[in-house]
């Protein structure tokens, strides 16, 4: 008998198990007024797109709730309303507001939102170009140090300051050496950032480097500074690090914050994986422990990336490999995807001119063109002391024949932003070197 009543209440206890289990997993039915209500609240533009947008809106179509979700623009000539921008809020006078409406629509119900949009200024009027570089003719000591060289037209080159460091590389790395200096014109068009590789070959070789270096500057020529050591400040995750390389920064207008990316390789594998990070305020280090950003097919290294129109171009120096792990083309190529945080698709269409001819290139960067719709795509053959480039008007078919620059210097990776008359005035009355026809450009 009594073991008659263990089953029975076992039996009836299971019932219950199982009856809970199910109303637990029966899904709530919402009415119309709340899933246009829910879905209308959880909607957002970041506030990096709505304080000064210049990039294409991400808009909302379908609601979490299954709610239909149209869009108005109060001035279609500046943003349509599937949210391309169209047009830019002139230089003279307030930046241009744009009210968006989003109608969130569930059966006969509608929930409107609104959201006011300040459209970014048309570009600056830069009539010159800054590049930064470390060089490739001496000895690595004095190579592995930040220079500037400074153009009218992004093709005839001077180096600035005798082509000596424009700033120590004992005084702003961990390792008394760098490598890869990118730099960056900020969303305020008057901040500067900096980063590059904290690493000195001809005193530790190429075994291990610590990390990058990070810079900001408000003028060009004074320069705050940190080296980031993620071996120390994030052990556990990079314990194991051997190397940090060729860091870049891009702004992050879903954020509102600057993303810095770099390639990482660990000592126990041939694996070489994209992170990044996004800066503190002061730009000396990060919010966070880096993170995976994108990881290859075959690995990568030399990462770049750019925007336009609605796509996040991520330019890198890759290679393709045979069923047996053999090398069968290495060169510039390129991934691309939405947002930063991707995901990112390859395509191994190889871009660089030299990939079918076994010469080696590296350290690609891409820039516009002042005044124009084309993009400069340059590239180090580091092997020969040559810098070239092809044009692209869309960044996905690039000329097939290189030029090349003509230089009073020898520079390896480096990165190019447009300046004004003023900034190279700047520049020169701390350096020299710029060329007088950009000086007396109007």
């Amino acid at each position: 008998m009594t073991n008659i009543k263990s089953s029975f209440f076992c039996f009836l206890g299971f019932i219950l198990l199982m009856s809970t289990a199910a109303i637990a997993q029966e899904k709530v039915v919402l009415t119309d007024q709340e899933k246009t209500t829910s879905d209308a609240k959880a909607l957002n533009i970041p506030e990096g797109y709505s304080k000064n947008l210049h990039w294409n809106l991400l808009l909302d179509s379908i609601g979490s709730n299954g709610s239909t979700i149209s869009w108005k623009s109060s001035k279609p000539e500046y943003i349509s309303n599937d949210g391309k921008l169209l047009k830019r809020s002139p230089r003279k006078g307030k930046k241009i507001k744009v009210t968006m409406t989003a109608t969130v629509t569930a059966g006969s119900v509608k929930t409107k939102k609104a959201f006011d949009v300040l459209v970014a200024y048309t570009d600056q009027e830069f009539q010159g170009y800054l590049f930064t570089y470390f060089e490739g003719s001496g000895p690595r000591s004095s190579d592995e140090q930040i220079r500037f060289g400074a153009s009218v037209d992004a093709v005839n080159w001077f180096a600035l300051n005798n082509n000596q460091p424009i700033i120590s590389s004992e005084k702003i790395s961990g390792t008394g050496g760098i490598r890869d200096p990118h730099i960056l014109r900020g969303e305020d068009e008057k901040s500067f950032y900096m980063v590059a590789t904290d690493m000195n070959t001809g005193k530790n070789g190429w075994a291990h480097n610590p990390g990058i270096v990070m810079l900001q500057s408000g003028d060009l020529i004074d320069w705050k500074h940190s080296f980031i050591d993620l071996e120390k400040i994030y052990p556990v995750k990079f314990a194991n690090i051997q190397w940090v390389w060729a860091p870049q920064t891009i702004y992050d207008p879903a954020a509102d914050k600057y993303l810095v990316y770099f390639t990482v390789k660990y000592k126990d594998d041939l694996k070489l994986d994209f992170y990044s990070a996004y800066a503190n305020k002061d730009f000396s280090g990060f919010e966070n422990e880096p993170k995976l950003l994108f990881s290859p097919k075959y690995g990568a290294i030399d990462g770049d990336i750019i925007y336009k129109d609605g796509i996040y171009h991520f330019f890198l120096k890759g290679n393709t490999k045979d069923e047996n792990g053999k090398e069968t083309k290495n060169g510039i190529r390129q991934a691309i995807g939405k947002t930063l945080q991707g995901p990112w698709t390859e395509n191994f269409n190889y871009l660089d001119a030299y990939s079918d001819k076994k010469i080696m290139v590296e350290g690609s960067s891409i820039f516009k063109l002042n005044q124009s719709d084309t993009y400069i795509l340059m590239y180090d053959l580091y092997t020969s002391h040559r810098y070239e480039f092809q044009r692209s008007k869309d960044l996905y078919q690039f000329t097939p024949t290189p030029e090349s620059f003509t230089k009073n210097f020898y520079p390896r990776h480096g990165s190019v932003i447009g300046i004004t008359v003023e900034e190279a005035k700047r520049l020169n009355e701390k350096w020299g070197g710029v060329p007088e026809n950009l000086l007396k450009t109007k």
